[in-house]
């Protein structure tokens, strides 16, 4: 059964409010779902075999990194964006809850893969290639889902050191992956 991301990301809002503090405080007012074109990649990784038992979990935490990311690079779909130092931090706090609880999880690969995506997301931004960043998302939550093959590690070295068609490669890597899970 599939992970709702509206679900997930209504989730990492109600864990926000426990946590309290500034970032309760900075929640947006509304509920909405995700935006139209969010890619669902919490809802990806969790449909893979690795994730069976725990697909709320894995959705959470790759939802969280993600939401991390978007506060970094962009905009984030659960925080107001009205003090760049709080979004920044929350940003970094973001991060730190989804790894944690991925490593609580004890899947360290996991870990270890979407470490790889907030790394090869600095990168892609630093080199202005957002199209990069995305295909790397898209890659990590597929390697979360299924585990990492050759393919993958083979294209995430392509992108680290630069080359064009990174991002197709990583999307390629991703579908062999997932297979059509990322059509559902």
């Amino acid at each position: 059964m599939a992970v709702a991301t509206d679900v997930t990301l209504r989730r990492l809002r109600h864990a926000l409010q426990e946590q309290g503090g500034l970032l309760a405080q900075a929640l947006d007012g509304a509920s909405p779902g995700p935006p139209l074109d969010d890619p669902g990649l919490g809802a990806l990784a969790a449909a893979g075999p690795r994730s069976e038992g725990r697909r709320d979990d894995v959705a959470f935490v790759v939802e969280a990194v993600r939401e991390g990311y978007l506060l970094h690079y962009g905009a984030g779909r659960v925080l107001r964006d009205e003090d760049a130092d709080l979004v920044l931090l929350a940003g970094d706090h973001l991060y730190a809850l989804g790894l944690a609880r991925l490593a609580a999880l004890g899947d360290l690969e996991a870990v270890s893969e979407l470490a790889d995506v907030i790394s090869l997301g600095a990168q892609a931004h630093a080199e202005s290639r957002p199209d990069l960043a995305e295909a790397a998302w898209e890659a990590g939550a597929a390697a979360v889902g299924w585990g990492a093959d050759g393919t993958l590690q083979a294209a995430k070295a392509a992108a680290r050191a630069g080359a064009p068609d990174a991002p197709q490669a990583l999307r390629a890597a991703a579908r062999l992956l997932a297979g059509d899970a990322r059509t559902r």
